[in-house]
């Protein structure tokens, strides 16, 4: 190990990920996923998909989820930066309900970890903002499901400059409230 540092979050399973790069005059490199260094730190999982998605100032994209095929996601920007955020939907959890958000850049090279049965999303506070992010399942559009970025169940704290218009998906937009307690109670009578 050594060429990633892993530090943990204050609710279980989450972790933020930053590599060691090496630069000099002609640029940088650095290992952006490599299996046994990530097993070695406790991320054992094997991704099977690797998605890319593009977005400009104020687009937020969540918070989603999958029902019955949870996704665990490594999450990282490329380009610009964005405010990312998990939400623990893990019925047995202590932290069941809250939610934890970092700081993604090109500059600072985090990853974010999310474990499987959290809502995700992030909204882009640079002009524009390339987003990667590699799951450990495949991509069911029957089975997502979604929590509005401002539900007051959930609470998150969006850092949102002053004039900063949210843009959303009409799906997005479109969430009711509770969808939290709402999901939560559906899954008991699985």
């Amino acid at each position: 190990m050594g060429k990633i540092t892993v530090e943990t979050c204050g609710i279980e399973g989450l972790k933020i990920i930053t590599p060691t790069v090496f630069g000099d005059d002609r640029g940088y490199f650095y290992e952006s996923y490599h299996y046994e260094d990530y097993k070695a730190a406790g991320i054992p999982e094997v991704f099977v998909q690797d998605n890319q998605s593009a977005s400009k100032k104020g687009v937020l994209r969540g918070l989603h989820f999958q029902k019955h095929f949870p996704q665990d996601k490594l999450v990282r920007v490329i380009k610009g930066e964005v405010y990312d955020v998990a939400v623990d939907m893990r019925l047995d959890s202590s932290t069941f309900g809250q939610w934890y958000g970092v700081l993604l850049s090109e500059e600072n090279k985090k990853q974010f970890f999310i474990p499987k049965n959290f809502a995700h999303g992030f909204l882009v506070l640079s002009d524009y903002a390339e987003f990667c992010y590699k799951c450990t399942d495949f991509y069911h559009p029957n089975d997502e499901g979604g929590i509005a970025y401002n539900d007051p169940e959930v609470g998150v704290e969006w850092p949102i400059p002053e004039g900063m218009e949210v843009i959303l998906s009409q799906k997005d937009a479109e969430r009711p409230f509770g969808q939290l307690t709402a999901f939560a109670e559906e899954r008991k009578s699985w």
